[in-house]
């Protein structure tokens, strides 16, 4: 029985050393795992979940009681039932203080702003009661700052100007801008409620640094009219005209005083800024300097009598709260359609601005913002407040920007600036009869100037010069045209990036990097070699319909190129195609059908195709669609380094 034993051991050892001499020299060959079959309808419901419910938002509502679904249900509605049983009068004199302090920047920002809509000043400071009121309740931002802002205000006046003129029709251009309001808050809800949020990405970040930058001087422009102390200025918008009406009223149009009054204090407001981004602990001076300048100014223009020597005055904002404009809103005829254009386009330029605001603050001081949940709250804030005499308001970035610097803790600061705006239009607006427009000129200038940031651009010029064509098409089609062709030059270019993307994706052509069985792109590691008479093909990208021909006609000219080059050497030619699939994340039957193309045109070549590393998706299709039977399950494999084992032993091996 023990020599039984000892032969059994010794047969073993020898069996054992012969398939480790056989693994040596024939590797073992991994096939790719076909995926175990799954319910149709599950898979297309997996994927529909994955599409517009990424994060999972019904996800605290399981294995729940009734009654506590009920309170969460509140909570997701109102995120201030969430915060506000922990907060405390520590969290309340951060939000005191930085409330106070985002008051003093909008109070005469909002008055300027409106001014910018085509719009009387109290418009402006309506807008920034009822709807921060309305954020502060639904919103998740802790930073941001709500309100009109510079560029909405702009393109919006801009487009309600094409329709209908503010000096000749007031009435119906409030009217139309209420409306506008109302639309805008109704896209922004719906796209939220619909989990629609990604459609603002489309918007790329280089087409908005290129907006905004252009937007910025067209503001800047604007305010020539009041910095200058022109009466007659033109209704358009572009560099061009602004220009020539600024020159064409020189030898009588300028008035001297308000351009000392101007330049004075804008030279303070700049100098208040450079303070405040000099020294983080000073931002408070920059805050209170345009709110000092209006004070100093005003009572400047009121001992002086200043207006009586030209200088334009602000001479009445209306007092009181805002009053019901329900009645106002077109809800029928031609009006109807041109507020809801208006409303989608404004309400989508304010909604890129919030979120990407939001998003900024938030992963400064590293919270989760629920993108939908801000969506729909910014949406019900501009419907509520087109109803309360509002136009569209949005987070701003200058005063979240202070908001967050002053140590805001939660939403309550936009709830103390909502307060402060009240006292304002109960008991101090007369006190602006005298405010000259020059200061607010003054105002919007020093703010807008950050919009245009030049580091940004020559970022964007260095990493991709495609995406500096887009920022810089957006740029000159604001300045040049104006803000609507800008905005759609902007849009157009980001589509083409993407498109362009999408049909002409990259493909490389593999070697391997010696001493290895890693296989990488020959034209970033010079050092990789080309494996004889085998060519290694990737594709990076997925493959459909817009680009499944450009993709088969590219590697049969890599195949091409490659065959000539060889054929000039006098080198073997190629026997064998791998197609690289890793970064094929999908295939849709126009792919397929490529595939087959391309398997046809390589057999009258007697060229032979294998593939590497399919994804789950793309192995199901070729399974599905039978192409896997028709080049062989066995010229399927799961790395290049299989594919090239099977094709040239040899090449394998001198590793």
């Amino acid at each position: 029985m023990a020599h039984h034993s000892d032969d059994t051991k010794e047969m073993d050892i020898r069996s054992l050393s012969s398939s480790q001499h056989q693994v040596q020299n024939f590797p073992y060959i991994h096939k790719v795992g076909l995926p175990p079959k799954q319910n149709l309808f599950n898979e297309f419901k997996t994927t529909v979940k994955e599409t517009f419910f990424a994060d999972d938002p019904l996800r605290h509502f399981k294995d729940q009681p009734k009654s506590r679904k009920f309170i969460l249900g509140l909570q997701a509605i109102f995120p201030i039932l969430r915060w506000v049983r922990n907060y405390n009068f520590s969290k309340f004199r951060g939000d005191l203080i930085a409330g106070l302090t985002i008051a003093s920047l909008c109070i005469p920002q909002d008055i300027g702003y409106a001014k910018l809509a085509n719009l009387e000043p109290q418009y402006g400071l309506y807008s920034s009661f009822v709807p921060p009121l309305v954020y502060s309740f639904m919103g998740s931002s802790r930073d941001i700052a709500i309100g009109p802002v510079a560029v909405v205000s702009l393109l919006l006046g801009t487009m309600l100007q094409n329709e209908i003129d503010s000096s000749e029709n007031a009435a119906e251009y409030l009217r139309l801008a209420f409306t506008a309001t109302f639309f805008a808050g109704i896209t922004q809800a719906t796209l939220g409620f619909l989990r629609l949020g990604f459609l603002i990405d489309f918007l790329s970040h280089a087409a908005v640094v290129g907006f905004m930058g252009g937007a910025a001087i067209t503001i800047a422009l604007q305010q020539l009219k009041g910095f200058l102390g022109i009466k007659k200025f033109t209704k358009k918008t572009d560099i061009v005209s602004v220009l020539h009406s600024v020159f064409g009223s020189a030898n009588h149009g300028w008035n001297w005083q308000t351009i000392v009054i101007g330049s004075s204090f804008l030279a303070f407001l700049l100098f208040a800024k450079y303070i405040g981004k000099k020294n983080k602990k000073l931002f408070w001076v920059s805050a209170i300097a345009p709110l000092i300048s209006v004070v100093l100014s005003t009572f400047f223009v009121y001992v002086t009598h200043a207006e009586k020597q030209g200088v334009q005055i602000v001479r009445h904002i209306d007092k009181g709260i805002n009053p019901p404009s329900i009645d106002k809103i077109y809800f029928t005829g031609d009006n109807l359609l041109k507020g809801f254009r208006i409303g989608v386009v404004a309400g989508m330029i304010a909604l890129t601005e919030a979120v990407a605001i939001g998003r900024t603050f938030a992963s400064m001081k590293d919270y989760q913002l629920d993108g939908n949940k801000e969506m729909v709250a910014l949406g019900v804030m501009n419907v509520v407040g087109s109803i309360t005499s509002c136009y569209v308001t949005t987070g701003s970035f200058s005063r979240s920007a202070v908001n967050y610097m002053a140590g805001c803790q939660t939403a309550v600061s936009n709830i103390i600036m909502s307060i402060v705006v009240f006292l304002t239009l109960e008991f101090l607006t007369p006190l602006f009869k005298y405010t000259p427009n020059a200061i607010l000129s003054s105002i919007i200038i020093s703010a807008v100037i950050g919009l245009i940031d030049f580091e940004a651009a020559i970022l964007i010029w260095k990493i991709d010069k495609f995406d500096f064509i887009a920022c810089m098409g957006a740029f000159f089609g604001v300045v040049f045209a104006s803000v609507e062709t800008g905005l759609l030059i902007a849009v157009s270019i980001s589509f083409a990036k993407i498109l362009l993307q999408v049909t002409r994706p990259r493909t490389a052509i593999l070697g391997r990097i010696p001493r290895t069985n890693v296989y990488r792109n020959i034209q970033q590691y010079p050092e990789a070699t080309k494996v004889p008479g085998v060519l290694i093909v990737r594709v990076d990208s997925a493959i459909y319909f817009s680009n499944s021909n450009y993709i088969r006609e590219r590697i049969l000219r890599w195949l091409t190129d490659e065959e000539e080059q060889l054929k000039a050497s006098c080198l073997p030619k190629i026997q064998f195609l791998i197609v690289e699939m890793s970064p094929v994340t999908d295939i849709d039957t126009s792919g397929i059908h490529a595939l087959e193309e391309l398997y046809r045109s390589l057999q009258k070549r007697d060229v032979q195709l294998v593939l590497a590393n399919p994804g789950r998706a793309v192995i199901d299709k070729l399974h599905a669609s039978s192409f896997a039977d028709l080049i062989g399950e066995d010229k399927i494999l799961l790395t290049v380094a299989d594919a090239v084992v099977t094709c040239a032993p040899q090449a394998g091996e001198e590793v």
